[in-house]
């Protein structure tokens, strides 16, 4: 027997389909703040912030660290445009870990030339991928 309450997901990259399929709930961070999606949800498109997605199925609860992209929220379906997605065994542990300590030092000894913004971000993509590893 179906689930009535799941809705199609599908996450896209410019190199790749990186999920497809039925989902319960989905979870991710926007710009106005964390979203929480299921099916039936209000109609609406929402710019990703960096966090953590997760997704919620049949199969249990999934992670992985959302970068950038959009978002179109349908009734039935959720299409994420994301710039850039990765599972925990795409992340490089040590990587992540380097550009989170150059983002703190950065924002540390911020001068006039130094990019807060840029800084924030950076610590927010390295912030998920290190959450996604744990």
């Amino acid at each position: 027997m179906a689930d009535n309450n799941l809705f199609t997901l599908r996450i896209i990259t410019p190199d790749r389909v990186f999920f497809e399929g039925q989902v319960s709930m989905v979870e991710f961070n926007t710009t106005e703040g964390e979203i929480g999606i299921y099916k039936k949800h209000v109609p609406t498109t929402v710019i990703v912030s960096p966090g953590i997605l997760t997704i919620t199925g049949e199969e249990g609860m999934k992670e992985a660290a959302l970068h950038a992209g959009f978002v179109e929220i349908l009734q039935d379906e959720v299409v994420i445009l994301a710039e850039i997605i990765e599972w925990p065994d795409e992340i490089d542990r040590d990587r992540a870990e380097a550009a989170r300590a150059r983002a703190e030092e950065r924002l540390r000894t911020k001068t006039p030339e130094t990019d807060i913004l840029r800084a924030e971000t950076a610590l927010q993509r390295a912030l998920a991928r290190i959450h996604v590893l744990k």
